[in-house]
């Protein structure tokens, strides 16, 4: 008796989205989502990804494997925008080496670039928002206002804090966090709304961090050794005009109490609009410089993370072994 013939493999060519990253050449189709397809090769998935090798060695040569284009398909469970930027990236070596890139693409490379081993690819995105917020007093007083490496919008930096924190970015944290901080409660409580009409929210262990580290750095930025907590003595020998420089640091204080401002970073030259004379001018900026590097050092512990010294050390074995 002859044996009844083979089961014909699933070929499908037409219902199918097909990226501008579609190959003729290509031996792979890659699925995200049921919805987007790119047909590339195997050898440049797999060049600098062991995950990705590992997936391309198990697709099934079984007659149940899906065929498109006569290429096997291997479905992948990424966001279909993730993988077109993934896939980019490895086929133009100098799109993610631009000055400054979108956030979607700067995530995108530190997530797919962290599951799919893509080493340098990670680094490249962290690298992005490790210099928007950096881990020392040095490099975030070189930071600007505005973003450097990465495209500015309204609810950016909640959006980068909350990568940060899913992602076990540490280093990144205390910065970010204390970002956040510098609103107000009720900006604070309700999100941002980005360009896009969607809304950027911190989630509750994160919007609860911040709350509970708010209070603790408002009222802390007040105290002796720290940034402001020369403003609550009245009196420094040498001072040349006693009631007015008083009147002065009263009305400071003041402002910062009346509006619960958080400003316990703030460099001297902020005080550029006071009428202090010079002797109490000199004393404020010192207090101001030793009282930020202070409150520097101890940022990470106002939310509840290690001190920098092992926050960088867990950043740095991260980059070794999860990669």
């Amino acid at each position: 008796m002859s044996s009844p013939p083979a089961k014909r493999k699933r070929t499908e060519t037409s219902d199918i989205t097909r990226s501008k990253i579609y190959f003729e050449d290509g031996n792979v189709v890659l699925e995200a989502g049921n919805t987007k397809h790119w047909r590339v090769h195997k050898g440049v998935l797999s060049h600098k990804s062991t995950v990705f090798s590992g997936m391309l060695q198990k697709l099934p040569p079984s007659p149940s494997q899906r065929i498109v284009d006569g290429c096997p398909v291997l479905a992948l469970s990424n966001d279909h925008q993730d993988v077109e930027y993934l896939m980019k990236a490895l086929y133009d070596p100098s799109f993610h080496c631009k000055k400054v890139l979108p956030f979607p693409i700067v995530r995108a490379l530190i997530r797919l670039g962290r599951q799919y081993r893509y080493e340098y690819l990670y680094e490249s995105g962290l690298d992005r928002i490790r210099t928007e917020f950096p881990s020392t007093l040095e490099k975030y007083d070189e930071a600007t206002n505005s973003y450097q490496t990465i495209e500015p919008y309204n609810g950016l930096s909640r959006d980068i804090l909350s990568l940060a924190s899913e992602d076990k970015i540490l280093s990144v944290l205390p910065g970010a966090y204390y970002n956040a901080t510098k609103f107000g409660l009720e900006e604070l409580l309700r999100g941002i709304e980005r360009p896009d009409g969607t809304m950027s929210f911190l989630s509750t262990a994160d919007l609860t961090k911040c709350l509970l580290a708010r209070e603790k750095i408002f009222v802390t930025q007040f105290q002796p050794g720290y940034t402001l907590g020369w403003a609550r003595r009245w009196e420094f020998g040498g001072c040349t005009t006693p009631a007015k420089c008083r009147a002065e640091r009263e009305g400071i204080l003041a402002m910062y109490m009346d509006a619960a401002t958080v400003d316990a970073l703030m460099k001297p030259g902020d005080l550029e609009d006071h009428g202090l004379c010079l002797t109490c001018t000199t004393t404020a900026h010192e207090c101001i410089r030793a009282g930020r590097k202070r409150m520097w050092d101890e940022l990470p512990t106002f939310f509840g993370l290690p001190p920098w010294d092992r926050l960088n050390t867990v950043a740095s074995i991260l980059s070794i072994f999860v990669c």
